[in-house]
């Protein structure tokens, strides 16, 4: 009976294909640890993400191209890990991040924040490292989200003399946000060069660390806030979220394309219809489509973009947010497993986006 090699093992892992990527997983280098020892196989597959929803997927076919083409006997052990890839252009700021999103739309009251909230703590979920920046600095949301309305960030001083904050953390997630810093009952009232300004010290002046997502949830419209933004770190990629209505849809459109300007040049991730359709707790089979139907799919069809998923209007998602208890942290409730496969959606995104379009840098606009 012919031994195992290595050299078996790889050849059958050449003919498995990374679905989102079209290449096979040894060109890919996502095999590493190869071990022989009689009938045993055993191997570590390295994903492009934690959230990865083709596991189970990639796990099977592994087995299988071992079974056809090396031994129909063997034990086949394999280890999922992962490594998220990054694509960022000039590391001198945040060189510990891996990738920048910002999460927009182009119009208020869409259940952005809440969007947000719920994704960060999804992708924490499944080992990632995330950080949020709550860039609505004169509506910020986050502190109540996270439950954290009281806390205040500490502030130290570096070996080189830099003053640097240290991020309130809550459910895995690391924050930074303007209502930290100001009582909730007061009105933020800034010019735009001083929103752009504490925008700027979120990001340079607070220590995030390592990090595989930073997630930006910024204000509604186009503004100062966005072009600063874009201005001071690369930005691997934009997510919009909007709702199905038309007078939303309009305004998301005009955040999309305002992401896609030449001189910006900020790949779309995807689309999230937030407030799909409205279901009743005592009628949990029931849709009602109160503002429209199909909405977020005509755009995204419209602009050639991938819609990541529906989010319904659920009374529950809105306590939780309320509360400070986003509903991702519901195990086992529809809710939470929709916001775990929109997380694993854009994680899935960001890796293609990485893997087949240009580096991100960081933009340079002339007055």
């Amino acid at each position: 009976m012919a031994t195992i090699t290595k050299e078996d093992v790889l050849k059958a892992l050449s003919y498995v294909e990374e679905p989102d990527l079209g290449q096979d997983l040894v060109t890919l280098n996502m095999i590493e640890d190869v071990a022989i020892e009689g009938k045993t196989v055993s191997f570590t597959v390295v994903l492009t993400t934690p959230a990865c929803p083709l596991k189970e997927l990639i796990h099977n076919a592994c087995v299988r191209a071992i079974h056809t083409m090396v031994d129909k006997e063997a034990d086949v052990k394999i280890s999922m890990t992962s490594r998220v890839t990054s694509m960022r252009q000039n590391r001198d700021l945040l060189p510990g991040v891996k990738n920048i999103i910002a999460i927009a739309s182009g119009k208020g009251g869409v259940g952005k924040s809440t969007v947000t909230a719920n994704l960060a703590i999804a992708l924490a979920k499944t080992g990632a490292k995330v950080g949020l920046v709550d860039a609505d600095i004169s509506g910020p949301s986050m502190p109540l989200m996270f439950g954290v309305e009281d806390a205040r960030p500490h502030v130290y001083q570096t070996p080189e003399g830099k003053n640097l904050i240290q991020p309130i953390e809550k459910f895995g997630v690391k924050l930074m946000s303007i209502g930290f810093l100001a009582p909730a009952e007061s009105a933020i009232v800034w010019r735009g060069p001083m929103a752009s300004s504490a925008l700027k010290q979120f990001i340079t002046e607070v220590d995030w660390g390592e990090l595989d997502y930073l997630l930006l949830d910024m204000p509604p419209g186009t503004s100062d806030i966005h072009l600063t933004m874009v201005q001071t770190v690369p930005v691997t990629g934009a997510l919009i979220v909007t709702t199905p209505q038309k007078v939303a849809l309009a305004d998301a459109e005009k955040g999309m394309q305002m992401f896609r300007l030449p001189q910006i040049n900020v790949p779309i991730l995807g689309i999230v219809e937030n407030m799909a359709w409205f279901t009743p707790a005592e009628l949990p089979e029931n849709k009602y489509f109160i503002f429209g139907e199909g909405g977020g799919q005509r755009l995204a069809d419209k602009h050639q973009v991938p819609l990541l998923g529906h989010i319904p209007l659920v009374q529950s998602i809105r306590e939780n947010g309320d509360q400070g208890t986003p509903a991702i942290l519901e195990p086992g409730t529809p809710s939470a497993e929709l916001f775990a496969q929109l997380a694993e959606e854009l994680a899935r995104q960001v890796s293609i986006r990485n893997a087949i379009a240009p580096r991100t840098q960081i933009v340079e606009m002339k007055a």
